[in-house]
């Protein structure tokens, strides 16, 4: 073989050899805040989303990661890691060391590289690997995180409205297509809001889903314009689901148990609070002390407390009734409105699963397939994308399946390519 064909030739062997060679292509992720699995029954009145699974891939249910919380899941989704790897393990943290508070991201100590620095999120490998990535509203996408951020963020406000949300489809479809970003993100959180303001089985949590529906049909029409059916693949999931409670009859309060005098730190209210007992108290607060399943996979967790209460499914943990979370739900005067819906229970518990669908050249059309977990989805976006993952929780066999063969059908045509090109560097007299 002539010199100047080994220059040519080596190069694009050890490209192939490493993989580098298998097809990417854009992702479109869509974060939809407390949409429960069962929202997207009853598909005739939801064109939108009747169009994307037509040409896509659902689950009957994801499995939310426990707390079902969701930061804890944002994370979980994004990393592939269970909450007590990641050490995102609540929407309130507190850091017994430095005595910093995580408030639900809406503090400055929130944006630490303390709490974040756990695991690296799919949007900082992607960068990590010169891919832009552009995030809208996505709770977390201002925060440094191993030294990175995406190219493009749009910090979160709460509750971005549906024409936050239609903007940024038009936005992301403008940056996918142009090859701007190579990934786009986008968070909307209506749902989970009318979720605890109305309760999950209410007609405000109905016609938020309606609007949601709505903003995907804008999606749909889009991809047409833009002439991305090939191109470009989109995912849309959720962190958790949404169930009634029984505002002021189901009320665990604690002042009424323990004295409160006892605790050094308590964070936050609903169904997981956590406890720092003074030390020389421990024993009197915990006196019937029980450890919580294995399968939370929660314990090992950095900020997680010695002391966690976990509430059964519709009650609701306070210091007492008057310090309950109410919601201002008018103009003028306090906070006074009641919750009718929450989340944070067992993970196992059928209200709290999430959804998932996924539409693209990479996935297979009009498919219903079985239950997944939060964190498998972070395998099936890397792959979508074409990025390496880092370790991970993920189980690759309850996803695979969800996926057409054009991409396996492109690694083995690089297989054969490769196979090829080896034969003519070997063979002699070329």
């Amino acid at each position: 073989m002539s010199s100047a064909l080994s220059c040519l030739l080596l190069p694009l062997l050890m490209l192939l050899w490493s993989g580098q060679c298998v097809m990417s292509r854009p992702l479109l992720a869509f974060l939809i805040d407390g949409f429960r699995a069962d929202y997207m029954d009853g598909l005739d009145a939801l064109p939108g989303f009747r169009e994307l699974l037509r040409r896509g891939v659902t689950v009957d249910y994801m499995t939310a990661d426990f707390p079902t919380l969701s930061y804890p899941n944002y994370y979980s989704l994004m990393t592939g890691r269970r909450c007590e790897s990641h050490h995102m393990t609540g929407n309130y943290m507190w850091d017994e060391h430095s005595k910093k508070e995580f408030l639900i991201g809406i503090n400055p100590d929130s944006r630490l590289p303390m709490w974040w620095d756990g695991a690296e999120p799919l949007w900082v490998t992607a960068q990590k690997a010169s891919m832009k990535v552009h995030m809208y509203y996505w709770p977390g996408c201002e925060v440094e995180i191993r030294g990175v951020r995406p190219a493009f963020c749009e910090e979160y406000v709460y509750n971005p409205s549906l024409q936050n949300l239609t903007d940024s489809i038009h936005k992301a479809l403008n940056v996918l297509s142009s090859g701007q970003a190579h990934m786009a993100a986008v968070y909307w959180e209506k749902i989970d809001v009318e979720g605890h303001h109305f309760g999950p089985d209410s007609p405000e949590v109905r016609r938020a889903v309606l609007e949601l529906d709505k903003a995907m049909q804008v999606l749909s029409r889009g991809i047409t314009e833009k002439n991305l059916e090939e191109k470009l693949n989109v995912l849309l999931f959720s962190d958790h689901g949404m169930t009634k409670i029984q505002w002021m009859d189901k009320v665990i309060e604690l002042d009424k148990h323990i004295n409160m005098s006892d605790i050094s730190k308590m964070m936050d209210r609903g169904p997981v609070v956590s406890l720092w007992p003074l030390a020389s108290k421990h024993q009197q607060v915990s006196h019937a002390e029980h450890q919580y399943p294995e399968r939370f996979f929660y314990r090992g967790g950095k900020f997680v407390s010695p002391l966690t209460l976990v509430a059964e499914p519709g009650w609701f943990i306070a210091e007492n009734k008057r310090l309950l979370p109410f919601w201002k739900n008018d103009s003028s005067g306090p906070a006074r409105g009641w919750q009718h819906g929450w989340h944070g229970y067992d993970n196992e518990f059928l209200d709290m699963r999430a959804f998932f669908l996924a539409a693209g050249p990479d996935f297979k059309q009009n498919v219903r397939a079985g239950p997944i977990q939060t964190v498998d989805l972070y395998n099936l976006m890397c792959r979508t994308l074409g990025v390496e993952p880092l370790p991970n929780n993920g189980s690759w066999s309850r996803v695979e399946c969800l996926l057409s063969g054009a991409r396996e059908s492109t690694l083995c045509y690089g297989m054969v390519l490769f196979s090829v090109l080896l034969e003519l560097l070997l063979t002699p007299g070329h």
